[in-house]
């Protein structure tokens, strides 16, 4: 299912990709391929300098309308990597992408919870190797699909509860549909 073309819609959710775990790193804003180039070549490069024998952990990452859930996979080998089992709330996630230098590699940009704590970078950046540069285009669908429909829920909530004292579920978040090939030609017009 990974290698399907086209749009994927909610019903399609939830979406599930065996990729390798490339990392996370501090990224410097919320969103925009400007925010993950930086942090995706430096994992990258700390992926091709991995002693031999040693391999990048690979993950389960499974996208549903609630956010990005992580879990390892674990193939007898239980010294090679910790078990991880992670949840990103679609709340925290602001932006994700296809690499465009590294097709095969989506990254993704979380607000984490010290982002009113003052001197810490409340901007990380996680990266996946997919199977192919189709699977990191359809993972990218993906997430997009969830974010319109969390779009849609925070419309929902704002209309049902406008003379609710609640606090304003208001989020700003951004997933980038172009092919890499179309965000680097928009680099080169902005240079």
């Amino acid at each position: 299912m990974a290698e399907n073309e086209g749009p994927v819609t909610v019903d399609d959710l939830p979406m599930t990709f065996q990729v390798k775990y490339l990392g996370q790193s501090d990224a410097r804003g919320l969103w925009g391929i400007k925010h993950t180039r930086k942090p995706v070549d430096l994992m990258v490069a700390a992926a091709k300098a991995l002693p031999p024998g040693q391999i990048l952990p690979i993950v389960k990452l499974t996208v549903t309308v609630d956010g990005v859930h992580l879990e390892s996979v674990n193939h007898g080998k239980q010294d090679d990597f910790e078990h991880m089992s992670v949840l990103f709330n679609i709340e925290s996630i602001s932006y994700g992408v296809q690499d465009l230098v590294y097709t095969r590699v989506f990254s993704m940009i979380i607000v984490k919870d010290n982002a009113h704590v003052k001197g810490f970078n409340p901007f990380e950046c996680h990266a996946f190797v997919c199977e192919s540069r189709n699977a990191a285009r359809r993972l990218t669908y993906s997430l997009a699909a969830a974010f319109q429909d969390y779009s849609r829920r925070v419309k929902e909530m704002q209309a049902t509860s406008e003379l609710d004292e609640r606090p304003s579920m208001k989020k700003r978040f951004a997933i980038d549909l172009r092919s890499p090939e179309e965000i680097e030609a928009d680099l080169e017009t902005e240079a």
